[in-house]
């Protein structure tokens, strides 16, 4: 099973470390990554998040989809493999 999620409907204001210490509350964190706009540099309200374990992944989506934080309801799921396009 795949352990990166992919986490919608962020806050503009949360950093790495906010997630980091949200998402390790459910386990062990690998890493976090909050993608800008590469013109304006303003976060784009995604973000992605790997975790350890899969039953880690499993028990960050439980716990954290749905959840309001900083006002905006999170969105929590398996992120999907890019596809290119031609």
């Amino acid at each position: 099973m795949n352990t990166k999620l992919f986490v919608g409907n962020l806050s503009y204001n949360l950093t790495e470390p906010d997630m980091e210490k949200m998402f390790g509350e459910h386990g062990k964190v690998i890493s976090v990554a909050i993608p800008t706009d590469r013109e304006s540099g303003r976060k784009r309200g995604f973000a992605f998040v790997e975790m350890e374990t899969a039953a880690e992944a499993e028990a960050a989506i439980q716990g954290l989809n749905g959840k309001s934080v900083d006002g905006r309801q999170l969105a929590v799921n398996l992120s999907k493999p890019k596809t290119r396009s031609f």
